[in-house]
């Protein structure tokens, strides 16, 4: 037997928000402008006809998206058909109440039978009905399936980005073992952790303060290597911290500034990682030294670039923004994020996992 679905997999939407309802009206309405025009013998439009059908598709239309609402979750452990065959029931009985109310009180006709006039409203509703319900479930089946592509395509990327950075850090711990076994111990520790939380498939949006977790991890492992070549400049706002980001969005950024700005420098220099929000944006900004090679060039930057911006695409849309830049020797990446804030944490801090180890 098959689980119950829940509401929110319900291929109707949520008519008790008000945007759901207010396009409802507005559709109605512009139906409505359309009869009129097309019932209009002299004028362009009969505003007798246009005020007296709103009235009565408004009042239908309020009244069936409430009961509606009121029953989605009932609704949605049926079947497709039985839920679709139930909200037609239900959108009839409610226009052949009012149908019913309008003939008898508000505008009766004499001259007409009434049981015709509720007849064409019962199969206009009655249409309607169907073409409305047919969009909704079509709209569902088109959201489905561009989730069900967009986690497919944020695994690829996800999978893409492990191994270079596997590669890189086993390289960084090899270097270690010789000459300071202990401190490559502990190096693999904080791959170890680092790989722990970041390869958890379910987790598509974390907390900033995990992703920066994350970093520090991997610019522990980097400041083995390079001592006091490489100085690190932070200043994160402190409201922050529950910021959502893609995991290994930033660990990336930190590697190619690292590999590409610090290390092919004899004397270093300093990697800059600064996060601010301004309105309903987030900002990240990493800045590193540029160095006289053409490093922008370089194809395993412009592929951590590219799998960061099309991740950022899939989860925020048009809202999320990476651009780089450089000026005056200085190389920098920039984030614009929606202010957003995660629902969990990915994992524990590095000062708990290492006192446990």
């Amino acid at each position: 037997m098959a689980a119950p679905r829940k509401s929110s997999e319900f291929y109707v939407p949520d008519l008790c928000r008000v945007r759901a309802v207010f396009m409802l009206l507005i559709t109605s309405e512009l139906m409505v402008l359309v009869l009129s025009i097309v019932q209009a013998k002299a004028d362009w439009i009969d505003w007798n006809y246009f005020g007296l059908l709103s009235l009565f598709v408004q009042w239908t239309v309020l009244t069936s998206a409430a009961l509606i609402c009121l029953l989605r979750n009932w609704l949605a452990r049926l079947s497709v058909t039985r839920s679709t065959l139930a909200m037609v029931i239900i959108v009839l009985l409610d226009v052949l109440a009012f149908g019913l109310f309008a003939d008898s009180v508000l505008y009766p006709q004499p001259g007409v039978s009434g049981w015709q006039g509720i007849a064409k409203k019962l199969l206009l509703a009655l249409l309607i009905t169907l073409m409305v319900l047919r969009y909704f479930y079509l709209q569902h089946q088109w959201q489905q399936q561009r989730e069900a592509e967009m986690q497919a395509r944020l695994a690829a990327l996800q999978a893409r980005i492990h191994p270079h950075f596997l590669f890189n850090s086993m390289n960084t711990i090899a270097s270690l073992i010789a000459v300071n076994p202990d401190r490559a111990e502990d190096a693999v520790l904080d791959l170890s952790e680092l790989f722990r939380a970041s390869l958890r498939a379910g987790d598509r949006l974390i907390p900033l303060k995990d992703e920066l977790d994350l970093c520090r991890r991997y610019l522990d492992i980097e400041g083995l290597r390079l001592g006091d070549r490489l100085t690190l400049q932070w200043d994160i706002a402190p409201d922050l911290e529950k910021q959502a980001i893609p995991p290994l969005t930033l660990q990336p950024l930190l590697e190619n500034a690292i590999y590409h700005g610090i290390q092919p420098r004899p004397e270093g220099g300093t990697v800059t990682l600064e996060a601010s929000h301004r309105g309903h944006f987030v900002y990240i900004m990493v800045q590193n030294p540029r160095p006289e090679s053409t490093i922008s060039k370089h194809d395993g930057n412009r592929m951590a670039l590219a799998n960061i911006q099309s991740r950022l695409q899939a989860l925020f849309g048009d809202e999320a923004v990476l651009k780089h830049s450089h000026q005056n020797d200085v190389y920098t990446v920039t984030l614009r994020l929606p202010r957003r804030t995660a629902n969990h944490s990915a994992g524990p801090d590095i000062e708990g996992s290492r006192n446990e180890s």
